[in-house]
């Protein structure tokens, strides 16, 4: 499930399938920050206008479909042309993330899938020939035939951790405690670090040690991260902290609370942590404005490649560049869209998949669009929120 850090509502959960982080809020571009090690961002667009190509596209002389009416959203029919920068995609970057939406049960897309998986190898021009043939192409609007939204992004964070506490590492990670089924919701961020009988519960569930909590903080509003562990033997080694709930608690932005409290005037991260440094004395009053706390689970990462994404809601891995989170009530999981969007932080024209959800990614004409893991994917997702065009690509 995905949480944002920059989602019209002041800070959003990087969501994986489980993405409580939806959360992000209007004012708030989120949390993010420079995290360290390596990241793995995708290439952002160029811009680019419809209907620019190196050659012309045969034109499509069929007749359109009727319009096609879903919960929250209206699809209607387009010609292929009226999606911008279709002949400059790189498709084939987008392929990975169709062929794990084709590996869940889809019972829609079971008759293309095997044509999916075969034109894995083909050229870009090869994919777009066949996507044209196959597929019909609807402009996404609200049900008062609004076809403009918002886009946000959200990414993976990459910290670095301690298997046991010792100097600076003494903030946990918690695995879900026995009784979190049977007491809900169960206690608050606050109640959690002060009450004996929570402190009890805990004791045991630690994974890891951080040693901000700040930064811990970060990873529950992403609901999901990479962390390089160093263990007692003095090894290294990266795993995922992937979601496994949450004390359901309600999510209170940490930003939103500091703009409340007049505090600040900037929400961004960066006037975060300007504020932070400037009242370390605070940070815990800060921190517990947020009663919300994500619990993990440890995802064992293959060594000496880039880790893949995340799950996302559809219960396949994120791609970087090439997966949104959606509102299902508008477009299903699974479903191959075309994403346009230009504005200070970036142009994006591309193919992407509806792979994951978040509470705060509610609407017909909206997504959350997942940029990878590391600092500069945290960079663009706390920054990122302009507009924002889709188009759902169906079969025939």
């Amino acid at each position: 499930m995905s949480l944002s850090l920059s989602t019209p509502s002041v800070f959003k959960r990087s969501a994986f399938a489980t993405r409580w982080w939806g959360v992000s809020a209007a004012l708030l571009l989120a949390i993010l920050g420079s995290l360290p090690g390596c990241s793995s961002t995708p290439p952002l667009d160029e811009p680019s206008s419809a209907g620019t190509s190196a050659g012309t596209p045969p034109a499509d002389t069929r007749a359109l479909p009727p319009p096609i009416t879903q919960s929250k959203s209206r699809w209607v029919a387009v010609p292929w042309s009226d999606l911008p920068g279709l002949e400059q995609d790189a498709l084939h970057e987008a392929w990975p993330a169709w062929l794990r939406s084709c590996e869940r049960n889809q019972p829609v897309w079971a008759r293309l899938c095997p044509e999916v998986r075969e034109l894995a190898k083909a050229a870009p021009e090869a994919q777009r020939d066949w996507m044209r043939q196959r597929l019909q192409a609807y402009r996404v609007e609200s049900h008062e035939a609004q076809t403009s939204g918002l886009l946000t992004a959200y990414y993976e964070p990459l910290l670095d951790a301690s298997r046991l506490p010792k100097g600076d590492f003494r903030v946990p990670l918690y695995a879900a405690p026995s009784d979190l089924g049977k007491r809900k919701p169960w206690y608050t961020r606050q109640e959690m670090e002060t009450l004996s009988a929570a402190k009890a519960a805990l004791r045991g569930k630690e994974l890891v040690y951080l040693n901000d909590p700040v930064d811990a903080m970060v990873l529950h509003i992403q609901g999901s991260g990479i962390v390089r562990v160093s263990e007692p033997d003095g090894r290294q080694r990266l795993v995922r902290m992937a979601y496994a709930g949450t004390n359901d608690q309600p999510y209170k932005s940490i930003g939103r609370w500091l703009l409340d409290q007049g505090l600040v005037r900037d929400a961004s991260w960066p006037g975060i942590k300007a504020w932070i440094a400037r009242n370390p004395a605070r940070v815990q009053e800060l921190l517990w404005s947020n009663p919300r706390v994500v619990f993990f689970k440890e995802e064992a990462l293959p060594p000496g490649s880039t880790p893949p994404g995340p799950k996302g809601a559809q219960g396949v891995p994120l791609t970087a560049g090439r997966s949104i989170a959606v509102d299902r009530e508008s477009i299903p999981y699974g479903t191959p869209v075309w994403l346009s969007s230009r504005g200070p932080q970036t142009s994006l024209n591309r193919l992407v998949l509806a792979q994951d959800t978040g509470t705060a990614i509610v609407g017909a004409v909206r997504a959350d669009y997942y940029a990878g893991s590391g600092p500069e994917a945290g960079e663009l997702a706390g920054r990122l929120k302009q507009p924002l065009q889709l188009w759902v690509l169906w079969p025939r």
